[in-house]
C-alpha cells in the first residue's frame, strides 16, 4: 500500500506518517517499506489522477504487509493504535491456536502409539487363527486334559 492511503487508513497526515517512518527508521528494512522511484512513480500517476496542482512533491513509500503492521506501532493516531492492539490480539490467539494444535497432535501420536500395539495383538491372534492345516489338525489331535464323564448307560 502506499503511504497516503495508509495515511488516510490511520487517519494522520501524510506528512505526519512519513515524518513517523524516518523517525523509525530500523523498523522499516526493505522487506516492509521502500521508497518508489520516479519511473515507478510515474507510471503509478498516469494509472491514477492527480490533483490540479501536481501531486505530491516527494516520493510515496510503498509498504508491504509487515510495514503495514509496523506502521501501526509508530503512529499515535487514536486509529493506529487501534489496529495495533488488533495485531497483537491475532498473534496471540494464532500461538494459542498453534499450541492447542501441537497439544492434539500429541495426543493423536500418543493414541497410536497405543492402539498400534493393541493392533499388533490383534493381527497376531489372527496368525494364530489363520495357520495352515497341518497346525490345526495337530490341535485337533492333542491328548485332552480336564473333568472326563465315564460313559455310563442307565
Amino acid at each position: 500500500m502506499l503511504d497516503f492511503d495508509l495515511a488516510e487508513l490511520y487517519e494522520v497526515e501524510t506528512k505526519r506518517l512519513k515524518e513517523a517512518v524516518r523517525r523509525n527508521s530500523k523498523r522499516f528494512p526493505d522487506d516492509f517499506m521502500f521508497e518508489l522511484n520516479s519511473k515507478e512513480f510515474k507510471n503509478l500517476r498516469s494509472q491514477f489522477a492527480s490533483s490540479s496542482w501536481g501531486g505530491s512533491r516527494y516520493l510515496p513509500f510503498a509498504f508491504t504487509e509487515q510495514g503495514v503492521a509496523m506502521l501501526s506501532s509508530v503512529l499515535n493516531s487514536p486509529k493506529a493504535i487501534d489496529v495495533n492492539i488488533s495485531i497483537m490480539r491475532a498473534f496471540v490467539m494464532m500461538r494459542q491456536i498453534a499450541f492447542n494444535y501441537k497439544e492434539l497432535g500429541d495426543k493423536i501420536a500418543e493414541l497410536e502409539h497405543k492402539y498400534n500395539k493393541q493392533f499388533a495383538d490383534v493381527y497376531e491372534a489372527l496368525d494364530l487363527l489363520l495357520q495352515d492345516k497341518e497346525t490345526q489338525e495337530d490341535f485337533a489331535k492333542r491328548k485332552r486334559i480336564g473333568y472326563k464323564i465315564p460313559d455310563r448307560k442307565i
